[in-house]
């Protein structure tokens, strides 16, 4: 059976991080694990609250998996802070740790800072190149080119509104060509796509970017949807899909989650993985 581990915070209302990681995974048929980065208190309302795991502490945790059931992929959510970041990149180095998917959380839908803003320089230059694909929203493509333009590393130049498809081609193979890295650009943020579901990817390796279109459905119940992608796609590369192959089964299976129409909670709702 093949293996795939997330490294990402705790929801204990189900509908995101390590939770919703590991039904994707069970949905997928492979054998999930998980790395604990941060305990938060959240449901479909919102982020309540967030205690971050020491370092030392997930560093253990990554260990403790690697040195006994090596995972053929690992999938890493939310990393709140600069030592858990130094943490995972030293252990995807020492265990030279392949199929990683990044998806690089920042801020809750909900607006609470899940990646603190001083440790995302360091996201973006030390971790996204140890990373075969990184899947950016908008809004967190948007602050990482911020980050990519400023000479400093800083971000203080404003983020630019990515509000065409040439600006997300544009920002795309920055990334991909800036950091050496694959980048998936969810684009259910966009202002453009209206009846379709538009994601960009783009292969630096090739030279090439790819847009995948994708019904967009008129559900509100979309907790953890970005989770789920991610863990999907290390679910195929685990399972010997291509990247390309990886990204498309992902999102025709998030569309599959969507469509179920699961409706529980009093906000934006969680999915149903299991379809």
């Amino acid at each position: 059976m093949k293996t795939v581990l997330s490294i990402a915070g705790s929801d204990p209302s189900g509908g995101a991080g390590i939770q919703a990681d590991l039904k994707t995974m069970e949905a997928h048929g492979v054998y999930g694990m998980s790395v604990i980065t941060a305990l938060t208190a959240q449901n479909t309302l919102g982020v309540q609250g967030v205690m971050e795991v020491p370092a030392d502490y997930v560093k253990n945790q990554i260990t403790s998996v690697f040195d006994d059931i090596y995972p053929n992929a690992v999938k890493i959510g939310m990393l709140p802070g600069l030592e858990v970041m130094k943490a995972v990149a030293m252990a995807l180095d020492k265990y030279k740790a392949g199929n990683v998917v990044l998806d690089p959380i920042m801020n809750s839908t909900s607006g609470t800072e899940l990646s603190r803003k001083g440790s995302r320089k360091y996201m973006i230059y030390e971790l996204f190149h140890r990373c075969t694909l990184v899947t950016p929203n908008i809004p967190e493509t948007e602050v990482i080119i911020s980050l990519l333009k400023d000479g400093s590393g800083g971000g203080s130049k404003p983020p630019e509104s990515l509000d065409s498809r040439e600006k997300i081609e544009e920002a795309g193979k920055k990334i991909g060509e800036t950091c050496g890295c694959n980048v998936l650009i969810k684009g259910g943020h966009s202002s453009f796509a209206v009846k379709k579901s538009m994601d960009y990817l783009y292969l630096p390796d090739k030279k090439v970017g790819i847009w995948l279109e994708g019904e967009r459905l008129d559900n509100p119940n979309t907790h953890g949807t970005g989770c789920t992608l991610s863990s999907a796609i290390a679910s195929n590369l685990a399972l010997g899909d291509d990247l390309e192959e990886a990204v498309r089964k992902a999102k025709r299976y998030l569309e599959k989650c969507i469509r179920a129409g699961l409706d529980l909670g009093h906000g934006r709702g969680p999915l149903l993985h299991r379809v």
